[in-house]
């Protein structure tokens, strides 16, 4: 006999298509069988890490794989410097 919960998906794919993650993708858990639909992202910009705020655009099934596309929520994430400054 057969396990439902086996058969059912667990992952998802995160792909971040603007900001300073834009064209990575992250392997992230399905809670309860669902995606979020605003996730975060601790990345290191010039030494500094920061907190970046992605909002969903949409999902699509890829050859069986849920992949959820994300874009950059500016106003609620760290500011990114981009300059460093001499020492």
């Amino acid at each position: 006999m057969s396990n439902p919960d086996s058969e059912t998906p667990t992952l998802y794919i995160a792909e971040f298509i603007d900001g300073p993650l834009e064209g990575q993708i992250d392997s992230r858990a399905l809670v309860r069988g669902k995606h979020a639909s605003r996730i975060s992202m601790v990345a290191a910009v010039a030494g500094l890490e920061s907190v970046f705020w992605y909002d969903e655009v949409d999902e699509r099934d890829l050859n069986g794989q849920r992949r959820v596309r994300y874009a950059f929520d500016q106003s609620e994430s760290d500011p990114v410097d981009t300059e460093v400054e001499p020492l």
